[in-house]
């Protein structure tokens, strides 16, 4: 029950963080399932990883894609550090660039900090 409670308080807590609370209610977007569909996903992670994707939000290649849309990212290490991309297909490529992927990862990073304190 414990792990549970844990659980959905994460999906909440990551939902609010990528939706954010205007104060008002809105009527339900679009792309208010795919935000579900992306907190459910990153629920599948470890409590570590998924604190880290979170803070990357973004694929590092596909920096359109929000991680957790294409199904579970996958985790890469780069240069000693944590990277991650939404889809095999993104792998190769940020492999293959690792400085571009380092700078295209710490601008995402740096963007989810000012999106999260307006």
């Amino acid at each position: 029950m414990k792990r549970f409670c844990l659980i959905a308080t994460c999906v909440c807590g990551l939902a609010f963080s990528l939706v954010g609370c205007s104060g008002a209610p809105s009527a339900p977007s679009a792309g208010s399932n795919a935000d579900t569909k992306q907190a459910a996903t990153l629920v599948k992670l470890s409590d570590e990883d998924r604190v880290s994707a979170t803070a990357q939000g973004y694929c590092a290649v596909m920096t359109s894609e929000p991680l957790g849309s294409m199904g579970v990212p996958l985790k890469l290490s780069i240069k000693d550090q944590t990277i991650w991309v939404c889809c095999k297909g993104c792998e190769k490529k940020a492999l293959a660039n690792p400085d571009q992927t380092l700078a295209k990862v710490a601008e995402l990073k740096a963007q989810v900090i000012s999106d999260q304190s307006k």
